[in-house]
């Protein structure tokens, strides 16, 4: 589900249609801003040569060619997204890149995967998306060896990763925006720690530990406008807007990021849980 950067549920969301569509469009744009998240979770994860991979959520499939390339010919790396569009790009990406990942659009939280069939279960910003986490976490465990494991980042509370709400406070007066819910599925849906962990420990999952994770991601400038155009709460909008509302939108959000400027870039500072768990 596309790293993470949107509100609704995996049933909330016109992931086969438009939705995914914009993503796709952004997949140049995200690969870039998250790649420091990227090499967190490799690093973290340590695919090993032959080992079988899940990735959950893997969008256009960046983070499932990156393990696919780290197990190698001898292991296995499947990814799985509800969007078709998604899919179908990781799947072209993979063959680009010379990479033997497989891609299946499904919900994750309820396709049934074959018992015990995977060493590593990863996920970049994946898996806060489902109607009921528990179920879906419960699904992960049946799907996980016994001494696999599962490691994913998630987006800490959106006070701490204020770059990622930017656009909807700009935008706040001019946008009737449907207000965050905490504890919601969506992009900050598993912020709370305690929260996440009892979700996995009730849902089959042992030894469930979070460390903190702060990254500078980056951008092109020129990249700004695309970003808050396509993406999260305001992205959802804005296609469906009339042209002059479109441009106050664009005027009122763009200097909204110049705190984030640096030259022809843009930084901020993200920040996650890399959550660590193994099947009880």
């Amino acid at each position: 589900m596309a790293d993470g950067i949107q509100d609704s549920g995996v049933s909330g969301g016109d992931w086969a249609g438009d939705l995914g569509r914009r993503w796709i469009e952004a997949e140049a744009v995200m690969d870039r801003m998250l790649q420091p998240m990227l090499r967190e979770l490799l690093a973290a994860a340590a695919p090993k040569e032959g080992e079988r991979v899940l990735d959950i959520g893997c969008g256009a499939g960046g983070t499932t060619v990156a393990l696919a390339d780290a197990v190698g010919p001898t292991g296995s790396a499947l990814g799985v997204d509800v969007s078709p569009h998604m899919v179908a790009a990781a799947a072209r990406r993979a063959k680009r890149d010379g990479v033997a990942a497989t891609f299946v659009e499904a919900n994750a939280e309820t396709h049934a995967f074959a018992p015990h069939a995977y060493d590593l279960v990863a996920s970049r910003f994946g898996i806060m998306f489902f109607d009921d986490p528990q179920a879906a976490f419960r699904n992960f465990a049946k799907a996980t060896d016994p001494r696999g494991r599962l490691v994913a980042l998630v987006w800490r509370w959106a006070e701490e990763n204020e770059f990622m709400t930017t656009a909807e406070r700009a935008a706040a007066t001019l946008l009737e925006l449907t207000p965050r819910v905490r504890d919601a599925a969506g992009q900050f849906g598993f912020a709370d720690p305690d929260r996440t962990a009892a979700l996995l420990r009730d849902s089959g999952w042992r030894d469930v530990s979070f460390r903190p994770v702060d990254a500078r991601c980056e951008g092109r400038k020129e990249d700004l406008e695309f970003f808050f155009t396509r993406l999260g709460p305001v992205g959802r909008l804005f296609p469906g807007l009339s042209e002059s509302m479109q441009q106050q939108v664009v005027d009122a959000v763009a200097p909204a990021f110049e705190p984030y400027v640096d030259g022809d870039a843009f930084r901020f500072d993200a920040a996650c849980w890399l959550i660590n768990a193994r099947p009880a």
